[in-house]
């Protein structure tokens, strides 16, 4: 009888430990999933940034697609202008320009920006960012704005249950009303490029 207690006894420990371990792992497992996992959208949201900001430097406005953003940066150039002398000499002296034009497409390799990628958000099967450019009228004067974004559901696949809430009080991936249910970057209120996670 003794004997058959103490095997009991054994095997409710060996339970209880593994709980105990299984408690601990899951938190440790999930908050190394996400860091890893939104590091790779910010990443990517940081690419798109550029690929934009490139973008405005040939147009003067935002892509308000990416194939849009895809196909003028592959067929597009930047214009250079150099300038020789000053232009606010008040001697009057003689100013220079000269206009050069760069490939859009090789500073864009140089930077190792896949345009074929860049719209799908990282962890997902070829799901796009939510992408909005237009133009407002901020201070008086009309300015291009753009917004990229994604639901953090979106990229957190298995981990967006709503049960991992519970080892992150910021973590919201069911509640679009949540400050945290999206990351991105941009404003379309007023001229900004900056990121939610910043």
């Amino acid at each position: 009888m003794k004997l058959v207690i103490n095997i009991i006894l054994f095997a409710l420990i060996l339970i209880l430990g593994y709980l105990l371990i299984s408690g601990i792992r899951e938190p440790i497992k999930f908050k190394a999933e996400k860091d890893l996992r939104e590091q790779a959208v910010q990443n990517k949201l940081e690419t798109i940034r550029t690929a934009q900001q490139c973008y405005m430097g040939i147009t003067g406005k935002y892509a308000h697609t990416f194939d849009t953003l895809r196909q003028v940066l592959e067929t597009d150039s930047f214009e250079i202008t150099k300038v020789f002398g000053d232009p606010d000499d008040p001697t009057g002296q003689k100013v220079l320009y000269e206009t050069s034009y760069v490939m859009a497409n090789d500073s864009i390799q140089k930077l190792g920006i896949d345009l074929t990628t860049l719209s799908y958000v990282p962890y997902t099967d070829k799901v796009p960012f939510e992408l909005t450019a237009k133009e407002i009228t901020y201070q008086s004067t009309t300015v291009p704005v753009v917004k990229v974004q994604t639901p953090v559901s979106k990229f957190m696949g298995p981990y967006a249950d709503a049960r991992y809430k519970s080892y992150d009080k910021f973590y919201n991936p069911d509640d679009p009303t949540e400050k945290n249910y999206y990351i991105g970057f941009g404003d379309l209120t007023k001229p900004s490029t900056a990121g939610s996670w910043n």
